[in-house]
Protein backbone atom coordinates (compact mmCIF):
# COMPACT_ATOMS: atom_id res chain seq x y z
CA UNK A 1 0.00 0.00 0.00
CA UNK A 2 2.71 2.59 0.81
CA UNK A 3 4.41 1.75 -2.48
CA UNK A 4 1.13 2.32 -4.34
CA UNK A 5 0.64 5.68 -2.64
CA UNK A 6 4.20 6.70 -3.52
CA UNK A 7 3.58 5.73 -7.14
CA UNK A 8 0.36 7.78 -7.21
CA UNK A 9 2.16 10.78 -5.74
CA UNK A 10 4.81 10.43 -8.44
CA UNK A 11 2.16 10.58 -11.18
CA UNK A 12 0.26 13.44 -9.55
CA UNK A 13 0.61 16.55 -11.77
CA UNK A 14 2.47 19.45 -10.28
CA UNK A 15 1.12 22.98 -10.12
CA UNK A 16 3.58 24.01 -12.79
CA UNK A 17 2.27 21.23 -15.04
CA UNK A 18 -1.33 22.33 -14.48
CA UNK A 19 -0.41 25.90 -15.35
CA UNK A 20 1.26 24.69 -18.53
CA UNK A 21 -1.82 22.64 -19.39
CA UNK A 22 -4.14 25.62 -18.97
CA UNK A 23 -1.79 27.88 -20.93
CA UNK A 24 -1.36 25.45 -23.85
CA UNK A 25 -5.07 24.68 -24.01
CA UNK A 26 -6.02 28.37 -23.90
CA UNK A 27 -3.53 29.26 -26.63
CA UNK A 28 -4.75 26.44 -28.89
CA UNK A 29 -8.40 27.37 -28.40
CA UNK A 30 -7.59 31.02 -29.08
CA UNK A 31 -5.73 30.03 -32.26
CA UNK A 32 -8.68 27.89 -33.43
CA UNK A 33 -11.16 30.71 -32.76
CA UNK A 34 -8.91 33.23 -34.53
CA UNK A 35 -8.64 30.96 -37.58
CA UNK A 36 -12.40 30.51 -37.65
CA UNK A 37 -13.05 34.25 -37.42
CA UNK A 38 -10.43 34.97 -40.08
CA UNK A 39 -11.95 32.41 -42.46
CA UNK A 40 -15.45 33.76 -41.82
CA UNK A 41 -14.28 37.31 -42.52
CA UNK A 42 -12.55 36.16 -45.69
CA UNK A 43 -15.73 34.47 -46.90
CA UNK A 44 -17.93 37.44 -46.02
CA UNK A 45 -15.64 39.93 -47.77
CA UNK A 46 -13.25 38.56 -50.32
CA UNK A 47 -15.12 35.44 -51.39
CA UNK A 48 -18.40 37.31 -51.76
CA UNK A 49 -16.75 39.86 -54.07
CA UNK A 50 -15.41 37.00 -56.12
CA UNK A 51 -18.90 35.49 -56.39
CA UNK A 52 -20.33 38.82 -57.57
CA UNK A 53 -17.77 39.07 -60.35
CA UNK A 54 -18.29 35.45 -61.36
CA UNK A 55 -22.08 35.85 -61.48
CA UNK A 56 -21.76 39.00 -63.61
CA UNK A 57 -19.51 37.14 -66.06
CA UNK A 58 -22.05 34.27 -66.32
CA UNK A 59 -24.89 36.77 -66.84
CA UNK A 60 -22.93 38.49 -69.65
CA UNK A 61 -22.18 35.14 -71.30
CA UNK A 62 -25.85 34.07 -71.07
CA UNK A 63 -26.99 37.46 -72.37
CA UNK A 64 -24.84 37.09 -75.52
CA UNK A 65 -26.38 33.67 -76.19
CA UNK A 66 -29.94 34.95 -75.65
CA UNK A 67 -29.35 37.90 -78.00
CA UNK A 68 -28.20 35.49 -80.71
CA UNK A 69 -31.27 33.29 -80.21
CA UNK A 70 -33.60 36.37 -80.32
CA UNK A 71 -32.00 37.55 -83.57
CA UNK A 72 -32.72 34.12 -85.04
CA UNK A 73 -36.38 34.02 -83.84
CA UNK A 74 -37.05 37.82 -83.81
CA UNK A 75 -39.13 37.41 -80.63
CA UNK A 76 -39.37 35.63 -77.27
CA UNK A 77 -42.56 33.73 -78.19
CA UNK A 78 -40.69 30.49 -78.70
CA UNK A 79 -39.40 30.64 -75.12
CA UNK A 80 -42.66 31.85 -73.59
CA UNK A 81 -44.48 28.92 -75.20
CA UNK A 82 -41.87 26.38 -74.05
CA UNK A 83 -40.55 27.59 -70.65
CA UNK A 84 -39.23 24.07 -69.89
CA UNK A 85 -36.40 24.81 -72.36
CA UNK A 86 -35.00 27.54 -70.06
CA UNK A 87 -32.83 25.29 -67.82
CA UNK A 88 -31.25 23.62 -70.86
CA UNK A 89 -30.56 26.98 -72.53
CA UNK A 90 -28.91 28.31 -69.39
CA UNK A 91 -26.70 25.21 -68.99
CA UNK A 92 -25.79 25.24 -72.71
CA UNK A 93 -24.85 28.90 -72.87
CA UNK A 94 -22.80 28.60 -69.65
CA UNK A 95 -21.01 25.51 -70.94
CA UNK A 96 -22.44 23.18 -68.30
CA UNK A 97 -24.48 20.85 -70.47
CA UNK A 98 -22.04 17.95 -69.97
CA UNK A 99 -21.83 18.33 -66.18
CA UNK A 100 -23.82 16.04 -63.91
CA UNK A 101 -24.20 18.81 -61.33
CA UNK A 102 -24.34 22.47 -62.37
CA UNK A 103 -22.44 25.18 -60.54
CA UNK A 104 -24.33 26.64 -57.55
CA UNK A 105 -24.07 30.02 -59.31
CA UNK A 106 -25.24 28.75 -62.69
CA UNK A 107 -28.67 27.25 -61.96
CA UNK A 108 -31.66 28.29 -64.10
CA UNK A 109 -33.57 29.49 -61.04
CA UNK A 110 -30.90 32.15 -60.51
CA UNK A 111 -31.81 33.89 -63.81
CA UNK A 112 -34.96 35.56 -65.18
CA UNK A 113 -35.91 37.11 -68.51
CA UNK A 114 -38.38 39.81 -69.52
CA UNK A 115 -39.16 41.41 -72.87
CA UNK A 116 -38.73 45.04 -73.86
CA UNK A 117 -42.14 46.09 -72.51
CA UNK A 118 -41.42 44.69 -69.05
CA UNK A 119 -43.45 41.51 -69.15
CA UNK A 120 -41.72 38.43 -67.84
CA UNK A 121 -40.80 35.76 -70.32
CA UNK A 122 -39.12 33.69 -67.59
CA UNK A 123 -40.25 35.10 -64.24
CA UNK A 124 -37.98 35.12 -61.15
CA UNK A 125 -38.35 32.14 -58.85
CA UNK A 126 -39.26 34.37 -55.90
CA UNK A 127 -41.93 36.37 -57.79
CA UNK A 128 -44.29 37.88 -56.82
CA UNK A 129 -42.44 38.31 -53.46
CA UNK A 130 -40.28 40.72 -55.31
CA UNK A 131 -37.64 40.95 -57.95
CA UNK A 132 -36.46 44.42 -57.07
CA UNK A 133 -33.40 43.00 -55.36
CA UNK A 134 -32.37 41.26 -58.56
CA UNK A 135 -29.82 42.79 -60.90
CA UNK A 136 -30.90 43.39 -64.49
CA UNK A 137 -28.78 43.46 -67.61
CA UNK A 138 -30.45 45.12 -70.64
CA UNK A 139 -30.25 43.13 -73.88
CA UNK A 140 -29.64 45.06 -77.12
CA UNK A 141 -29.88 43.82 -80.70
CA UNK A 142 -28.51 45.47 -83.83
CA UNK A 143 -30.51 43.18 -86.12
CA UNK A 144 -33.07 45.76 -87.39
CA UNK A 145 -33.86 47.91 -90.42
CA UNK A 146 -32.05 51.14 -89.42
CA UNK A 147 -28.97 49.31 -88.06
CA UNK A 148 -29.24 50.93 -84.61
CA UNK A 149 -29.22 49.06 -81.31
CA UNK A 150 -32.63 48.48 -79.82
CA UNK A 151 -33.55 46.96 -76.45
CA UNK A 152 -35.12 43.58 -76.80
CA UNK A 153 -35.46 42.73 -73.13
CA UNK A 154 -33.53 42.36 -69.88
CA UNK A 155 -31.76 39.45 -68.24
CA UNK A 156 -32.07 39.31 -64.48
CA UNK A 157 -29.72 37.40 -62.16
CA UNK A 158 -29.90 36.76 -58.49
CA UNK A 159 -27.12 38.47 -56.41
CA UNK A 160 -24.76 36.05 -54.65
CA UNK A 161 -25.96 37.38 -51.29
CA UNK A 162 -29.37 35.81 -51.89
CA UNK A 163 -27.83 32.51 -52.92
CA UNK A 164 -25.61 32.56 -49.86
CA UNK A 165 -28.70 32.84 -47.66
CA UNK A 166 -29.86 29.35 -48.59
CA UNK A 167 -26.37 27.96 -48.14
CA UNK A 168 -25.58 29.91 -44.96
CA UNK A 169 -27.24 27.65 -42.42
CA UNK A 170 -25.72 24.51 -43.90
CA UNK A 171 -22.32 26.19 -44.20
CA UNK A 172 -22.38 27.45 -40.63
CA UNK A 173 -23.41 24.06 -39.31
CA UNK A 174 -20.53 22.44 -41.17
CA UNK A 175 -18.04 25.04 -39.93
CA UNK A 176 -19.27 24.72 -36.37
CA UNK A 177 -18.93 20.98 -36.62
CA UNK A 178 -15.40 21.37 -37.95
CA UNK A 179 -14.57 23.86 -35.21
CA UNK A 180 -15.80 21.47 -32.54
CA UNK A 181 -13.63 18.72 -34.04
CA UNK A 182 -10.64 21.08 -34.14
CA UNK A 183 -11.14 22.23 -30.55
CA UNK A 184 -11.54 18.66 -29.30
CA UNK A 185 -8.41 17.59 -31.21
CA UNK A 186 -6.46 20.51 -29.83
CA UNK A 187 -7.76 19.75 -26.35
CA UNK A 188 -6.61 16.13 -26.60
CA UNK A 189 -3.24 17.19 -28.00
CA UNK A 190 -2.90 19.79 -25.23
CA UNK A 191 -3.89 17.18 -22.67
CA UNK A 192 -1.21 14.77 -23.91
CA UNK A 193 1.42 17.49 -24.22
CA UNK A 194 0.69 19.13 -20.87
CA UNK A 195 0.35 15.74 -19.21
CA UNK A 196 3.79 14.71 -20.46
CA UNK A 197 5.30 18.04 -19.48
CA UNK A 198 3.57 17.90 -16.09
CA UNK A 199 4.91 14.42 -15.40
CA UNK A 200 8.42 15.33 -16.59
CA UNK A 201 8.59 18.65 -14.74
CA UNK A 202 6.89 17.20 -11.68
CA UNK A 203 9.41 14.38 -11.48
CA UNK A 204 12.35 16.78 -11.85
CA UNK A 205 11.00 19.40 -9.45
CA UNK A 206 9.97 16.81 -6.85
CA UNK A 207 13.47 15.35 -6.99
CA UNK A 208 14.94 18.83 -6.53
CA UNK A 209 12.53 19.64 -3.69
CA UNK A 210 13.29 16.35 -1.94
CA UNK A 211 17.03 16.82 -2.31
CA UNK A 212 16.74 20.38 -0.98
CA UNK A 213 14.81 19.16 2.04
CA UNK A 214 17.42 16.49 2.75
CA UNK A 215 20.11 19.13 2.37
CA UNK A 216 18.43 21.39 4.91
CA UNK A 217 18.30 18.43 7.28
CA UNK A 218 22.08 18.06 7.09
CA UNK A 219 22.42 15.27 4.52
CA UNK A 220 25.20 16.86 2.46
CA UNK A 221 25.85 13.63 0.52
CA UNK A 222 22.68 14.27 -1.51
CA UNK A 223 23.27 14.59 -5.25
CA UNK A 224 20.98 15.08 -8.26
CA UNK A 225 21.18 13.52 -11.70
CA UNK A 226 22.74 15.87 -14.26
CA UNK A 227 21.34 14.39 -17.48
CA UNK A 228 20.71 16.80 -20.33
CA UNK A 229 21.76 20.34 -21.15
CA UNK A 230 18.64 22.30 -20.25
CA UNK A 231 18.14 24.79 -17.44
CA UNK A 232 16.95 22.10 -15.02
CA UNK A 233 20.15 20.13 -15.62
CA UNK A 234 22.15 23.31 -15.04
CA UNK A 235 20.19 23.84 -11.82
CA UNK A 236 20.97 20.25 -10.78
CA UNK A 237 24.68 20.87 -11.40
CA UNK A 238 24.55 24.05 -9.32
CA UNK A 239 22.74 22.14 -6.58
CA UNK A 240 25.44 19.45 -6.59
CA UNK A 241 28.16 22.12 -6.39
CA UNK A 242 26.31 23.71 -3.46
CA UNK A 243 25.97 20.34 -1.71
CA UNK A 244 29.65 19.56 -2.26
CA UNK A 245 30.62 23.01 -0.96
CA UNK A 246 28.47 22.61 2.15
CA UNK A 247 29.89 19.14 2.73
CA UNK A 248 33.45 20.43 2.38
CA UNK A 249 32.62 23.36 4.68
CA UNK A 250 31.19 21.02 7.31
CA UNK A 251 34.23 18.75 7.10
CA UNK A 252 36.57 21.75 7.28
CA UNK A 253 34.67 23.12 10.28
CA UNK A 254 34.87 19.78 12.06
CA UNK A 255 38.55 19.50 11.20
CA UNK A 256 39.09 23.10 12.37
CA UNK A 257 37.43 22.45 15.73
CA UNK A 258 39.39 19.21 16.18
CA UNK A 259 42.70 20.81 15.21
CA UNK A 260 42.07 23.84 17.42
CA UNK A 261 41.26 21.58 20.37
CA UNK A 262 44.47 19.64 19.69
CA UNK A 263 46.57 22.80 19.54
CA UNK A 264 45.07 24.06 22.80
CA UNK A 265 45.33 20.70 24.52
CA UNK A 266 49.09 20.38 24.03
CA UNK A 267 50.23 23.51 25.96
CA UNK A 268 47.46 22.97 28.51
CA UNK A 269 48.68 19.42 29.11
CA UNK A 270 52.25 20.69 29.54
CA UNK A 271 51.08 23.38 31.96
CA UNK A 272 49.03 20.91 33.99
CA UNK A 273 51.89 18.42 34.14
CA UNK A 274 54.41 21.00 35.31
CA UNK A 275 52.02 22.48 37.89
CA UNK A 276 51.15 19.03 39.27
CA UNK A 277 54.88 18.20 39.45
CA UNK A 278 55.47 21.35 41.50
CA UNK A 279 52.48 20.58 43.72
CA UNK A 280 53.80 17.06 44.37
CA UNK A 281 57.28 18.38 45.09
CA UNK A 282 58.83 16.55 42.13
CA UNK A 283 59.97 19.84 40.61
CA UNK A 284 61.01 22.82 42.69
CA UNK A 285 59.16 26.12 42.45
CA UNK A 286 62.05 28.20 41.15
CA UNK A 287 62.65 30.84 38.49
CA UNK A 288 63.56 28.31 35.77
CA UNK A 289 60.33 26.32 36.13
CA UNK A 290 58.25 29.51 36.30
CA UNK A 291 59.90 30.67 33.06
CA UNK A 292 58.88 27.38 31.42
CA UNK A 293 55.29 27.93 32.57
CA UNK A 294 55.38 31.48 31.22
CA UNK A 295 56.53 30.18 27.81
CA UNK A 296 53.60 27.77 27.61
CA UNK A 297 51.19 30.58 28.58
CA UNK A 298 52.75 32.81 25.89
CA UNK A 299 52.27 30.00 23.35
CA UNK A 300 48.60 29.77 24.34
CA UNK A 301 48.23 33.53 24.08
CA UNK A 302 49.77 33.60 20.58
CA UNK A 303 47.46 30.77 19.46
CA UNK A 304 44.36 32.52 20.84
CA UNK A 305 45.40 35.81 19.19
CA UNK A 306 45.92 34.02 15.87
CA UNK A 307 42.51 32.39 16.10
CA UNK A 308 40.92 35.74 16.95
CA UNK A 309 42.59 37.40 13.96
CA UNK A 310 41.37 34.67 11.59
CA UNK A 311 37.83 34.91 12.94
CA UNK A 312 37.90 38.71 12.42
CA UNK A 313 39.17 38.18 8.88
CA UNK A 314 36.34 35.73 8.14
CA UNK A 315 33.81 38.22 9.52
CA UNK A 316 35.32 41.12 7.53
CA UNK A 317 36.11 42.92 10.79
CA UNK A 318 39.91 42.77 10.70
CA UNK A 319 41.33 46.00 12.12
CA UNK A 320 43.47 47.39 9.30
CA UNK A 321 44.32 51.00 8.45
CA UNK A 322 45.34 51.45 4.81
CA UNK A 323 47.44 54.47 3.89
CA UNK A 324 49.91 55.31 1.10
CA UNK A 325 53.33 53.87 1.92
CA UNK A 326 56.64 52.99 0.30
CA UNK A 327 56.65 49.19 0.09
CA UNK A 328 60.29 49.07 -1.03
CA UNK A 329 61.58 50.87 2.07
CA UNK A 330 59.27 48.94 4.42
CA UNK A 331 60.30 45.50 3.12
CA UNK A 332 63.98 46.42 3.01
CA UNK A 333 63.85 47.62 6.64
CA UNK A 334 62.24 44.39 7.86
CA UNK A 335 64.69 42.17 5.99
CA UNK A 336 67.63 44.16 7.40
CA UNK A 337 66.31 43.68 10.95
CA UNK A 338 65.88 39.93 10.31
CA UNK A 339 69.33 39.42 8.76
CA UNK A 340 70.91 38.27 12.05
CA UNK A 341 68.00 35.94 12.71
CA UNK A 342 68.45 34.38 9.26
CA UNK A 343 72.17 33.92 9.81
CA UNK A 344 71.49 32.07 13.07
CA UNK A 345 69.08 29.81 11.16
CA UNK A 346 71.75 29.11 8.52
CA UNK A 347 69.98 31.03 5.72
CA UNK A 348 71.62 33.44 3.29
CA UNK A 349 69.47 36.37 2.17
CA UNK A 350 69.57 37.25 -1.55
CA UNK A 351 67.34 39.11 -4.00
CA UNK A 352 66.77 42.59 -5.33
CA UNK A 353 64.15 45.18 -4.38
CA UNK A 354 62.99 47.77 -6.91
CA UNK A 355 63.00 51.29 -5.39
CA UNK A 356 60.05 53.57 -4.68
CA UNK A 357 57.14 51.16 -5.19
CA UNK A 358 54.10 52.59 -3.41
CA UNK A 359 50.93 50.85 -2.30
CA UNK A 360 48.10 51.46 0.16
CA UNK A 361 48.96 49.36 3.20
CA UNK A 362 49.06 49.01 6.97
CA UNK A 363 52.69 49.01 8.13
CA UNK A 364 51.95 47.01 11.28
CA UNK A 365 49.96 44.33 9.45
CA UNK A 366 52.58 44.08 6.67
CA UNK A 367 55.31 43.62 9.29
CA UNK A 368 53.25 40.77 10.72
CA UNK A 369 52.99 39.32 7.20
CA UNK A 370 56.78 39.40 6.70
CA UNK A 371 57.28 37.86 10.16
CA UNK A 372 55.00 34.93 9.31
CA UNK A 373 56.80 34.29 6.02
CA UNK A 374 60.17 34.50 7.81
CA UNK A 375 58.96 32.07 10.49
CA UNK A 376 57.86 29.62 7.81
CA UNK A 377 61.16 29.83 5.89
CA UNK A 378 63.30 29.49 9.02
CA UNK A 379 61.21 26.59 10.34
CA UNK A 380 61.21 24.48 7.19
CA UNK A 381 64.36 25.37 5.21
CA UNK A 382 67.36 23.12 5.81
CA UNK A 383 70.64 24.72 6.93
CA UNK A 384 72.67 25.88 5.13
CA UNK A 385 70.06 27.32 2.83
CA UNK A 386 69.00 30.39 0.90
CA UNK A 387 66.13 32.86 1.10
CA UNK A 388 65.55 35.04 -1.95
CA UNK A 389 63.21 38.04 -1.76
CA UNK A 390 62.62 40.29 -4.76
CA UNK A 391 60.27 43.19 -5.40
CA UNK A 392 59.16 44.49 -8.80
CA UNK A 393 56.07 46.03 -10.38
CA UNK A 394 53.99 45.65 -13.49
CA UNK A 395 51.25 47.87 -14.90
CA UNK A 396 48.88 47.39 -11.95
CA UNK A 397 50.56 45.46 -9.14
CA UNK A 398 53.56 45.40 -6.90
CA UNK A 399 54.93 41.84 -7.09
CA UNK A 400 56.89 40.28 -4.20
CA UNK A 401 58.54 36.91 -4.93
CA UNK A 402 59.52 35.10 -1.71
CA UNK A 403 61.33 31.78 -2.27
CA UNK A 404 63.62 29.51 -0.31
CA UNK A 405 65.74 26.43 -0.85
CA UNK A 406 64.96 22.77 -0.14
CA UNK A 407 63.10 20.92 1.10
CA UNK A 408 60.25 21.56 -1.31
CA UNK A 409 56.53 20.90 -1.16
CA UNK A 410 54.72 18.39 -3.41
CA UNK A 411 52.59 20.11 -6.04
CA UNK A 412 49.50 18.28 -4.77
CA UNK A 413 49.92 20.01 -1.40
CA UNK A 414 50.51 23.57 -2.66
CA UNK A 415 46.84 24.55 -2.69
CA UNK A 416 46.41 23.46 0.95
CA UNK A 417 49.29 25.38 2.48
CA UNK A 418 47.10 28.27 3.58
CA UNK A 419 44.52 25.99 5.23
CA UNK A 420 44.32 26.50 8.95
CA UNK A 421 46.34 24.15 11.14
CA UNK A 422 47.61 22.30 8.07
CA UNK A 423 51.14 20.89 7.95
CA UNK A 424 52.70 19.16 5.00
CA UNK A 425 54.42 16.49 7.06
CA UNK A 426 51.06 15.45 8.48
CA UNK A 427 52.28 15.39 12.09
CA UNK A 428 51.52 17.58 15.10
CA UNK A 429 55.11 18.31 15.97
CA UNK A 430 54.82 21.85 17.21
CA UNK A 431 58.58 22.17 17.40
CA UNK A 432 58.91 22.01 13.63
CA UNK A 433 55.50 23.21 12.54
CA UNK A 434 54.44 25.95 14.97
CA UNK A 435 50.71 26.37 15.37
CA UNK A 436 49.92 25.84 11.69
CA UNK A 437 48.18 29.23 11.43
CA UNK A 438 51.00 31.44 10.13
CA UNK A 439 50.35 30.96 6.42
CA UNK A 440 46.58 31.24 6.95
CA UNK A 441 47.13 34.58 8.64
CA UNK A 442 49.50 35.64 5.85
CA UNK A 443 46.83 34.87 3.27
CA UNK A 444 44.23 36.81 5.26
CA UNK A 445 46.55 39.84 5.57
CA UNK A 446 47.29 39.87 1.84
CA UNK A 447 43.57 39.65 1.05
CA UNK A 448 42.90 42.54 3.46
CA UNK A 449 45.26 44.64 1.32
CA UNK A 450 43.32 43.71 -1.84
CA UNK A 451 46.10 41.44 -3.06
CA UNK A 452 46.68 37.76 -3.76
CA UNK A 453 49.01 35.06 -2.43
CA UNK A 454 50.01 32.14 -4.66
CA UNK A 455 52.26 29.16 -3.84
CA UNK A 456 54.45 27.37 -6.39
CA UNK A 457 57.66 25.38 -6.64
CA UNK A 458 60.86 27.39 -6.29
CA UNK A 459 63.84 27.00 -8.66
CA UNK A 460 65.97 26.98 -5.49
CA UNK A 461 64.41 23.64 -4.55
CA UNK A 462 61.97 24.87 -1.93
CA UNK A 463 58.77 26.92 -1.89
CA UNK A 464 57.99 30.13 -3.76
CA UNK A 465 55.33 32.62 -2.71
CA UNK A 466 54.14 35.25 -5.19
CA UNK A 467 52.41 38.20 -3.52
CA UNK A 468 50.59 40.88 -5.53
CA UNK A 469 49.49 44.24 -4.10
CA UNK A 470 47.57 46.90 -6.07
CA UNK A 471 49.80 49.89 -6.82
CA UNK A 472 48.94 53.25 -5.31
CA UNK A 473 48.13 55.91 -7.88
CA UNK A 474 48.15 59.47 -6.61
CA UNK A 475 45.00 61.44 -7.51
Amino acid sequence: MPRLLASLRQWRPSRLGLKLFVAILSVNVAIAASVFLAVSYSIDRGFLDYLNQAQERRATLLADGLITRWETQSSWEWLAQSPERWPYIVRFELGQEHRDRPSPLGEAQDFALRNHDGHFVVPPVDAPRGSNDWRWLTLYSEHNENGKSQPIGALGFRPPQHMMERMESRFLERQQRNLVVIVISLGLASLLLAGGLSWWLGRRTRALAGATQRLTEGDYHTRLSERGRDELSSLARDFNVLAATLEASRDARARWVSDTAHELRTPLAVLRGEIEAMQDGIRPLNQENLTSLAQEVAQLERLVNDLRMLSQSDAGALDIQLAPMNLSEHLESRLSDANRWLEESGLQLTGQLAPSIRIRGDAQRLRQLWNNLLDNSCAYTQSPGELSVSLASDARFAVVVWQDSSPGVPESELSRLTERLYRVEGSRNRASGGSGLGLSIASALVSAHGGSLEASTSPLGGLRWTLRFPLFTAP
